[in-house]
């Protein structure tokens, strides 16, 4: 038998799959060098760097467009939060798959630059 938490990572990957094979061939090739991570919720030191606890996603890294900075930083990669994800959904799978759509196609608004404006414009609050 699954865990819960085989079974958040479970759906979670197959509704991102779902979601990135969606996205026009252009940007699908862009978000294919993406990682998305996966994790319970977020974990002390991002909570110490300010991100808020009920946090559903995050991307972590250099917007695609801004490309070249001579500082290192680590790769752009989508964190998603499965626990704050079903606590959001308050249980529903339809609404927690729902919500795991929204938020990657929001944090991937966030590498390909747009900004929180942007996202609202396109129905990714």
């Amino acid at each position: 038998m699954l865990s819960h938490w085989e079974q958040l990572l479970g759906l979670a990957q197959a509704e991102v799959r779902a979601t990135l094979a969606g996205l026009p061939a252009d940007l699908r090739a862009r978000a294919a060098a993406l990682p998305v991570t996966f994790a319970p919720l977020p974990n002390a030191a991002l909570l110490a760097d300010g991100v808020d606890a009920d946090t559903l996603g995050l991307f972590i890294g250099e917007a695609f467009p801004d490309g070249e900075s001579g500082a290192f930083q680590l790769p752009p990669q989508i964190m998603l939060f499965l626990e704050t994800l079903w606590d959001f959904a308050e249980g529903d799978e339809e609404i927690y798959r729902e919500e795991i759509r929204t938020t990657l196609l929001h944090e991937l608004g966030h590498y390909l630059g747009l900004d929180e404006d942007d996202l609202e414009e396109r129905g990714l609050e």
